[in-house]
């Protein structure tokens, strides 16, 4: 009988490659554990990159919405008015209207015929146009939104027009969403129809002068952010029977930035800490929700 021979050495290193244990279930833990750890480390630096670079953004479109409003204002010696109502008094055409052709959008203006009605259906495809630069990047927003009629009884609130009718949850017109809006200054503009007297720069059926910004203009807010959470704004226009309708076009100074008291006049971001605001002389600056509440009321007012 043969002897049975050893395996040769090439054949040794083949038996142990083939015997390589795999990953113990303490090691791969261990892995998935360090890749945690990393990931939790990364993300938070990536997410913050990415809010500086929204928030640059953010700061770029108001610097372009100011420019805009000056040559409005040097085109025709005043800024628009806050909103404007339609000659029938049953919508109002919001400050952004007038100054399209100044932020690129000459053909969109010209589709907008200001002698009808918001909801008028030839501006349906206008009622349906976003523009980027008058949304905050930082936002998360759909990029229209539903109106719905007032819930109150506003009997009487539109005695100059002849609205029809409405029951409290209909819907009135769709509208696309904005994130800037015009400073009324330190009073609720829609609790009635009309609105009371501003004693901002964006007023109802009012226009304002550089003139008449008696603290100094790079001193007095003009337009602010609102997130689309605290209530849906508008560029466009609104239905004067809406909810809440004046306050899609414009904000008020009231309980402060971010403020948990807000109304829903009030002006707020997502940005950490604050929020963008674009001043009368067009320069752009963050306003941190710990400013003096005395302070930001002064910011909002035309006079001493």
């Amino acid at each position: 009988m043969n002897p049975i021979n050893p395996p040769d050495s090439s054949q040794r290193g083949s038996v142990r490659a083939g015997c390589r244990r795999a990953l113990t279930v303490l090691e791969l833990l261990v892995s998935v554990a360090i890749i945690g750890i990393l990931a939790g480390l990364v993300l938070p630096a990536v997410g913050s990159v990415r809010e500086s670079a929204r928030r640059v953004q953010c700061v770029d479109h108001l610097r372009e919405t100011g420019l805009a409003l000056h040559s409005h204002h040097d085109s025709q010696r005043s800024l628009p008015a806050g909103w404007t109502f339609d000659p029938q008094s049953v919508s109002a055409y919001g400050w952004a209207v007038p100054i399209l052709p100044f932020l690129g959008q000459p053909a969109l203006a010209d589709r907008i015929e200001i002698e009808q009605s918001v909801g008028n259906p030839q501006h349906e495809a206008v009622r349906h146009t976003s523009l980027a630069v008058l949304l905050c990047p930082s936002d998360i927003a759909e990029p229209e939104f539903v109106l719905f009629a007032d819930d109150e009884d506003d009997e009487g609130q539109h005695a100059q027009g002849d609205h029809p009718a409405v029951g409290t949850t209909a819907e009135l017109v769709e509208l696309p969403t904005a994130n800037y809006v015009g400073v009324f200054g330190t009073l609720e503009p829609d609790d009635e129809v009309p609105a009371p007297v501003g004693d901002g720069t964006f007023l109802e059926n009012r226009h304002t002068r550089f003139r008449d910004f008696q603290r100094g203009l790079s001193v007095t807010i003009v337009v602010g952010e609102r997130t689309m959470a605290q209530v849906p704004s508008t560029w466009f226009g609104v239905d004067l029977a809406g909810e809440d309708a004046a306050a899609r076009l414009v904000g008020s100074a009231l309980e402060g930035i971010n403020s948990p008291f807000a109304d829903e006049c009030d002006f707020s971001s997502r940005h950490p800490g604050g929020a963008n605001f674009l001043w009368g002389d067009g320069h752009v600056s963050f306003v941190s929700e710990q400013i003096d509440l005395r302070l930001y009321h002064e910011s909002a007012k035309l006079r001493r």
